[in-house]
C-alpha cells in the first residue's frame, strides 16, 4: 500500500554534496506517523542505517560515520524526506534505500530506527559514487 520513490543519486569528487529524496505515496505523513530511515549497501557489504527520522515529532538519528557530514529531514506537505550529504567522501559509495515503517512512541523508535529488519516499505534504491 505504501510506496517509496528515491532520487538524487548520482557521481560526484571527494568532498562534494548530493541531496537524495524520497517521496512517499499511500498515506500523507499529516494523518499517519512513520520512522522513515535511510541505509546503503556496498557491494560484498551488510546493509548498514545511515539516518533516520520519526515524523511524529521530527526526532531524528544517525550513524557515527555520517555525524556532522549528512542531515535528514522531511517535508509533510510533499510527503517527502530528504538526506543532504555534504563532504562526501569515497567510502559513503553505495546503493541507498529509503524504508518506512508505521511508528506511533518516539521511545520505541530510538531502539530500532537505524536496524534494517524493523522496516516494513522499501524503495528501489539510487546509486551514490564518490571518486577519490
Amino acid at each position: 500500500q505504501l510506496k517509496l520513490a528515491e532520487s538524487g543519486g548520482g557521481s560526484v569528487p571527494a568532498g562534494g554534496s548530493l541531496r537524495l529524496s524520497c517521496t512517499a505515496s499511500g498515506v500523507p505523513f499529516t494523518t499517519s506517523t512513520y520512522c522513515m530511515g535511510w541505509f546503503r549497501q556496498a557491494p560484498g557489504k551488510d546493509r548498514e542505517g545511515v539516518a533516520a527520522i520519526y515524523t511524529g515529532g521530527g526526532n531524528t538519528y544517525y550513524a557515527d560515520s555520517v555525524k556532522g557530514r549528512f542531515t535528514i529531514s522531511q517535508d509533510y506537505a510533499k510527503n517527502t524526506v530528504y538526506l543532504q550529504m555534504n563532504s562526501l567522501k569515497f567510502e559513503d559509495t553505495a546503493m541507498y534505500y529509503c524504508a518506512a515503517r508505521e511508528a506511533s512512541t518516539v521511545v520505541a523508535v530510538s531502539l530500532v530506527a537505524l536496524r534494517s529488519g524493523y522496516y516494513r516499505y522499501w524503495g528501489q534504491g539510487t546509486q551514490v559514487t564518490v571518486s577519490s
